[in-house]
C-alpha cells in the first residue's frame, strides 16, 4: 500500500490495489499477507481522482503508522491495526480527516468493544468495518467521558421509544457500553488530549459511561442501519427535514433553530420515521381509536401533521399511516410547548 495523505501520526490515506477475497483484520495473518502481497503489485494511482477500478483508497489506523511517513511512502504494515474502506460513495480523504478528529486510544476502545459486542449479540459482524460508525461512535465516547469527568449526567427522554422501537440496536448498544466499561475499569483508557493514559478512574473519578449512554450508542447503531446502499436517499431525507421544519415555522410564524434541543429532539423522531419507511415497517395498529383521540385533543397540531406529513410523502413516494400522522402529532405538540417556552 502507498501513503497518499498523512492526517496524523496514527491515521493515512492509502491506496492498495482492490483485495478479491483476503482483507486484513487485526490477528489476521493470512490477511496481512494477501494485503502485503498486493501492496507489493504495481500501482501507480498516487493521486485522489484515480479512475482505476483495480484501486482503492483506503484509511489505514494504528498506532504510529504515519509517524515520519510521507506522501508516496510505503505503509508500514507491522503498524496497521485496521483498513477501513470508505463506502457508499464517501470521500475518502473527508473520511480519514473525521476519523483522524478522534483520539486513536477511543477509537481502538471502540472498535474493541464494538467487535466483542457484535459476537456477544450475533449481530452482524460488518459494523466494526463502518468507518463513520466506528467514528462517530468514538466521537460520542469522547465526549461522554468528558461529561463523566465532569460528573455530569444527560437524561435522555428516547429511550423507551428506542427500546420498543429498535431493540436489536437497543440490546447491541447496551452490551457495547457494557464492553466499553469493562475495558475502562481494567485500565482500557482515558480520553481527550491527555489520551493514553491508563485506568478507569483518574484522580477519584469514574470515566466509566453511565447506563444512559447505551440509548444514546443504539441511536448510532439505528442511523448506521439506515445510512446503507446508495447515500442519495440519506442528502435527500436531509433536504425533506429542512422542508418539514420550514413548514412548521410558516405556522408558527418563527425560525426553528436546529441547534435547539427541542428542534433536535423532534429532528431525531423524524430520521425514526424514515428509518421505518425505508424498512416498510411503518407503525400500524388496525385500528383508529387511538389516532382519532389524538387529533380531538390536537386539533390545530394534527392539521399541521397531516401538512408536514404530506411533505414526506410526496418526496419518498409512500401514504403515511394514521398512526404515523397521529405520532407525528404527539411530537409536534411536544415541539410547540417547548419552543413556546423558549420564546416567553
Amino acid at each position: 500500500m502507498k501513503i497518499l495523505r498523512v492526517f496524523n501520526n496514527n491515521v493515512v490515506l492509502a491506496s492498495r490495489v482492490r483485495p478479491v477475497r483476503a482483507s486484513y483484520t487485526p490477528g489476521n495473518t493470512a490477511g496481512a499477507a494477501a494485503v502485503a502481497g498486493l501492496a507489493g503489485k504495481s500501482d501507480d494511482s498516487g493521486s485522489a481522482g484515480t479512475v482505476n477500478p483495480a484501486v482503492e483508497q483506503v484509511v489505514v489506523t494504528g498506532r504510529g503508522v504515519g509517524f515520519g511517513a510521507h506522501q508516496g511512502d510505503e505503509v508500514d504494515e507491522s503498524k496497521i491495526a485496521q483498513i477501513f474502506v470508505p463506502a457508499d460513495g464517501r470521500d475518502p480523504d473527508h473520511a480519514g480527516e473525521m476519523m483522524a478528529f478522534v483520539p486513536y486510544d477511543t477509537m481502538r476502545l471502540v472498535t474493541d468493544a464494538l467487535t466483542a459486542a457484535v459476537t456477544t449479540t450475533g449481530a452482524t459482524a460488518k459494523l466494526p468495518e463502518k468507518l463513520t460508525l466506528v467514528t462517530a461512535l468514538a466521537d460520542h465516547v469522547t465526549q461522554a467521558q468528558v461529561r463523566a469527568e465532569r460528573r455530569e449526567t444527560i437524561q435522555y427522554p428516547l429511550e423507551a421509544e428506542v427500546a420498543s422501537l429498535y431493540p436489536d440496536e437497543h440490546a447491541l448498544g447496551r452490551e457495547l457500553l457494557r464492553e466499553i466499561n469493562n475495558r475502562l475499569a481494567a485500565g482500557g483508557q482515558s480520553t481527550g488530549d491527555r489520551g493514553g493514559e491508563q485506568g478507569g478512574e483518574r484522580d477519584g473519578v469514574d470515566k466509566r459511561l453511565p447506563a444512559e449512554e447505551a440509548t444514546a450508542l443504539a441511536l448510532h447503531l439505528v442511523n448506521a442501519g439506515f445510512a446503507t446502499g446508495d447515500l442519495s436517499y440519506t442528502y435527500q431525507m436531509t433536504g425533506v427535514i429542512q422542508q418539514m421544519l420550514d413548514v412548521i415555522g410558516a405556522e408558527w410564524k418563527v425560525g426553528l433553530r436546529q441547534a435547539s434541543i427541542s428542534v433536535a429532539r423532534f429532528i431525531t423522531h423524524v430520521r425514526y420515521l424514515f428509518v421505518r419507511m425505508a424498512r416498510g415497517e411503518q407503525l400500524d395498529h388496525a385500528s383508529d381509536a387511538v389516532s382519532a383521540q389524538i387529533a380531538q385533543a390536537f386539533p390545530q397540531h394534527d392539521r399541521l401533521a397531516r401538512k408536514v406529513a404530506r411533505v414526506a410523502e410526496l418526496r419518498f413516494d409512500q401514504t403515511l399511516t394514521e398512526d404515523e400522522i397521529a405520532y407525528l402529532t404527539l411530537h409536534i405538540a411536544r415541539l410547540a410547548d417547548t419552543e413556546r417556552n423558549e420564546h416567553d
